[in-house]
């Protein structure tokens, strides 16, 4: 039996709009992270990200800056961090948007609530 390594990066979003973010999110299935490097709640699940993304690796996982994408959080409604908003095929399929602190517990059962496609 061959194990497939899975990479446990997280795609990083540059500055982009709504109408470039629903090209790039038209197939697939992703999870948008939306954090700040000053934001410490985000800093505090950020180590657990990569053990989440080996978890599911039916999704991408996209790290969106909060403060280098504000017009793209206004459109998507995201106002606290850290937040995540699941897609498939370019249409959201839900999301876990408050300002509270995560725990990993937390963000694998937002993940495993979602539909399977």
């Amino acid at each position: 039996m061959k194990l497939e390594r899975r990479d446990v990066t997280m795609e990083e979003l540059a500055v982009i709009n709504e109408k470039e973010l629903k090209n790039k999110l038209a197939k697939g299935r992703y999870i948008l992270f939306f954090t700040a490097d000053w934001c410490p709640d985000c800093n505090f699940i950020k180590p657990a990200m990569p053990e989440i993304i080996k978890e599911f690796p039916e999704f991408t996982f996209i790290k969106v800056d909060r403060d280098d994408n504000i017009d793209l959080c206004k459109d998507l409604d995201v106002f606290g961090i850290p937040s995540f908003v699941a897609f498939s095929n370019g249409k959201e399929i839900g999301r876990l948007v408050n300002k509270d602190r995560k725990s990993k517990e937390e963000v694998e059962n937002f993940i495993k609530s979602l539909p399977t496609e």
